[in-house]
């Protein structure tokens, strides 16, 4: 699997998490511990960015689940 297909598939299911908890971007925003903007949270979604392990932990702990829940993706 590509670097570009990997960051799509796990921000889609952040973002499915995310819907599925009926939070908008700007709710986790508010939920993450931290300094971390809605602009980064979209970037992360779409794949755009590379998070790093520690705002991935900080959104697991925002959306109340774990890393490998966020990173779980069907190959």
């Amino acid at each position: 699997m590509k670097k570009l297909e990997l960051l799509k598939k796990v921000g889609k299911r952040i973002q499915e998490i995310r819907l599925s908890k009926g939070l908008s971007q700007v709710d986790l925003v508010g939920k993450i511990d931290g300094d971390i903007d809605t602009t980064n949270i979209s970037r992360i979604e779409s794949g755009r960015t590379n998070p790093t392990l520690f705002t991935l932990h900080r959104i697991a702990i925002a959306l109340e689940t774990t890393i490998d829940d966020l990173v779980r993706i069907e190959t």
